[in-house]
């Protein structure tokens, strides 16, 4: 019954939205609906964590340590995104940039968004999965393409087209995990159901598999952002709407990494070596160190922070790729805090480029002084995600790198130098931004900017105390899929 709040509440507010999206009370709406999703998905954590996994609706959904941490973090990332938006998007109203049917499109295909990445987390079904994967395209396709300006719509229309072909490929991959599947699991819809995938995995044809691994890997890892499969991420970040981007970086990568780690543990269990590993790191670090001086020729501050979240979810897919108790914890937990640290970053990147009134980076200065709320929480959110101590981006890249010093440590040079290519080109730009001579003006409504300093707090106390609670969770998620 969990699960069906978790999905049910999202889908009613895209359809309510979709109706009553241009009433003035649309955005306090939206958070209402954000915010009784998270509750629902509080309520499933506490008996996953109670009564540990279970499957539901005749096996077709399936919650485990792994997936549920997932469903309340997307959960929670979408509520403060949502209080984000009412604020941002009534100035860009304001401003002209947008009627009150866009607003509607917004607000009813935020609520469809949310729906389809619980979806695709909460599915037993790998051919459900890939449904999933596909509506949350199609949806984010039209947020991203909200202002209908030339340069949002083919920012759209690549993203469409790329992820497209992408999404195909993964088709492709989920078809070959079927055939392998058939002649254990017999004719159906439970070959392609995890749980019993799972099961029998030391069964599958290691051949096939191996085959399926690679066609879903460039299929959900064009999803993920990964290289040299990134061209639509930066796009689609600068022309959307700032919470859409905050979204799509903080939680839509990470879904499509979900995916990608799922796979995983099916291909590991049937060759009983490294090639899904070896795949991952390798497109890994190619991300890392092509985002990394990519980094360095940005003007766009959006754009800036996207080629930030290539690098670190190319980061996480090296950790993932490693395996191991040690790697796959610190890839959950950098999931955690990229994702409440890069939509933290956006909200503040967000009031910055209103007030500028520009997305360039040489039009946006002094924002400490026309607003010390906005400045402090891009310099600190820019500082939590380059690694800094205390905040724990810290903590688990510092993991990731010492595990691979261990293990791999011929990846070492290559981390390093693009880890500090992107140290130099971030927080060059951010001193600017903060600390330069004034050039914005006041907004039109205050910004909503506990969401940025809640976020930070989190990525904080996460640096300096993980809750038991927490790191229990985290084990027994990177058990599971370690």
């Amino acid at each position: 019954m969990e699960i069906f709040w978790v999905l049910f509440i999202p889908l009613l507010g895209g359809l309510l939205l979709a109706v009553f999206g241009t009433h003035r009370n649309a955005p306090e709406l939206n958070s209402l609906m954000s915010f009784a999703t998270l509750i629902a998905s509080a309520v499933l954590t506490t008996r996953v964590i109670s009564d540990g996994s279970f499957t539901a609706w005749n096996e077709q959904f399936f919650v485990d340590a792994f997936n549920v941490f997932l469903v309340a973090l997307t959960a929670f990332v979408g509520f403060t995104t949502s209080l984000f938006s009412r604020p941002y998007m009534r100035i860009e109203q304001h401003h002209g940039k947008l009627s009150i049917n866009m607003l509607r499109l917004y607000y009813s295909m935020y609520q469809l968004f949310t729906f389809t990445m619980l979806l695709a987390l909460l599915t037993n079904n790998m051919g459900i999965l890939w449904v999933a994967m596909e509506a949350a395209t199609l949806t984010t396709v039209l947020l991203v393409s909200l202002y209908r300006t030339p340069a949002s719509l083919e920012a759209a229309w690549k993203y469409f087209i790329l992820c497209g072909v992408g999404i195909a490929q993964a088709l492709f991959g989920t078809i070959l995990l079927y055939f392998a599947a058939e002649k254990i699991l017999g004719a159906g819809g439970t070959a392609l159901l995890w749980t019993h995938l799972n099961e029998v995995k030391g069964q599958l044809e290691p051949t096939v598999l191996s085959l399926a691994f690679v066609f879903l890997l460039v299929g959900y890892g064009t999803k993920v952002g990964l290289a040299p499969l990134h061209n639509w991420l930066p796009d689609a970040h600068a022309e959307g709407p700032t919470p859409v981007s905050a979204v799509l970086s903080g939680l839509l990568l990470n879904v499509a990494l979900y995916a990608v780690v799922r796979s995983k543990v099916l291909v590991d269990g049937a060759l009983g070596t490294h090639f899904a590993g070896n795949l991952m790191m390798g497109f890994g670090q190619l991300s890392v160190v092509m985002a990394a001086f990519f980094l360095s020729r940005q003007k766009d501050v959006k754009r800036m922070f996207a080629y930030s979240s290539i690098e670190h979810m190319g980061l996480m897919t090296f950790a993932f790729g490693m395996g191991g108790a040690v790697a796959t914890f610190a890839g959950l937990l950098h999931m955690t805090v990229h994702c409440l640290t890069k939509s933290a970053i956006f909200f503040a990147v967000g009031h910055a480029a209103q007030q500028s009134g520009t997305q360039l980076m040489d039009g946006i200065r002094g924002l400490i002084k026309t607003s010390p709320s906005v400045g402090w929480g891009l310099a600190l959110g820019t500082l939590a995600i380059l690694g800094m101590p205390p905040f724990g981006v810290f903590t688990s890249e510092f993991m990731i790198l010492t595990t691979a010093m261990h293990a791999y440590p011929w990846t070492m040079p290559f981390l390093l130098i693009a880890l500090g290519v992107a140290f130099a080109s971030i927080f060059g730009q951010m001193q600017r931004m903060v600390f330069g001579e004034t050039t914005g003006k006041r907004l039109p409504h205050p910004p909503a900017l506990i969401p940025v300093f809640v976020h930070l707090a989190l990525v904080l106390m996460l640096g300096l105390y993980i809750p038991p609670y927490l790191a229990d969770w985290y084990r027994q998620a990177a058990a599971l899929i370690g």
